[in-house]
């Protein structure tokens, strides 16, 4: 499970997938409706994506979003 701290973090994992997926952004981006100059645009700028994108995107590379508590960070230092 990935952790996503920031925008841009999230970008970066939803180029990776899909280019692991050997998807070209012309490609999903016909499956969402929108060109390919504006997928690049979302991906260059992640915060922009709203969340219905966002969500449709991660499906279309078939990923989730899951939403949960967050765990508390431990304390296991040797000091």
């Amino acid at each position: 499970m990935l952790r996503l701290n920031s925008p841009q973090q999230a970008g970066q994992i939803l180029v990776t997938r899909r280019k692991a997926l050997s998807l070209s952004q012309a490609a999903v981006a016909a499956c969402l409706g929108i060109s390919q100059n504006r997928l690049s645009e979302l991906e260059a700028h992640p915060e922009r994506f709203t969340l219905d994108r966002l969500l449709a995107l991660a499906s279309q590379l078939g990923l989730e979003l899951v939403l949960q508590d967050k765990t508390p960070p431990t304390d296991e230092s040797e000091w």
